[in-house]
């Protein structure tokens, strides 16, 4: 199955990506986390992406297009992949289709995750992960059971993303709004939007996910 999630930063859309590549065993494709291992291990794409991911802003489409391009060619995406956070823009979704045709893919759905945007912002100026091993926490969603202390790896250390601050945030919606929204009458014209409320739990958006996919 080949699969797209779009919807605002903090929708929801990683966390559903890692439920259906568990289900259904295929890559979950993260053009941010590939991005930000970039800007870790200080590559050159990752200093040139640097700037612009601190300043909420996007990353230019010849460095996210040629990411998607090179991670689509490795084995573990033919028999299918679910993309989150590409395309971002208009641009990109028309490369893609581009890139698709030329290796004989077809999309089997794009999946829209709707979440109001005060929701959106109490979820990103909450989260928080181990220094450690990266697990994900929240100050009021997801707690470790021992304050303090991380539930998988016990370690004690935490982080918050530089970006994850409120004016980051604002402009990350607004450039949502105005460069990836455009994508959403794209998909829906060629009939393969689907649209799903993201403003439930976890479980209960990932049942909704699940029926419009055909998941058991």
């Amino acid at each position: 199955m080949k699969l797209i999630l779009l919807g605002a930063p903090g929708a929801g859309k990683g966390t559903q990506a890692e439920v259906i590549c568990k289900h259904l065993g295929i890559p979950a494709i993260s053009t941010g986390n590939i991005l930000r291992e970039a800007l870790k291990s200080g590559t050159e794409m990752g200093l040139k992406a640097k700037a612009f991911m601190d300043a909420g802003q996007l990353v230019p489409d010849e460095i996210v297009i040629g990411i998607i391009k090179d991670r689509l060619a490795e084995e573990d995406c033919k028999n299918g992949f679910i993309l989150d956070g590409f395309p971002r823009t208009l641009h990109q979704a028309e490369v893609l289709d581009e890139m698709l045709d030329r290796k004989g893919i077809n999309l089997d759905a794009v999946i829209e995750i709707q979440v109001p945007d005060e929701i959106i912002m109490e979820r990103i100026l909450g989260r928080y992960a181990c220094m450690k091993c990266g697990q994900g926490y929240h100050d009021k969603f997801q707690k470790p059971k021992v304050y303090g202390v991380c539930d998988v790896c016990g370690g004690t250390d935490f982080f918050r993303r530089v970006d994850d601050n409120k004016t980051t945030v604002q402009n990350r919606l607004v450039n949502y709004r105005a460069l990836t929204y455009p994508t959403i009458p794209y998909y829906e014209k060629k009939g393969l939007l689907r649209c799903v409320d993201g403003t439930g739990t976890i479980e209960a958006v990932s049942n909704k996910v699940d029926s419009i996919l055909g998941i058991k």
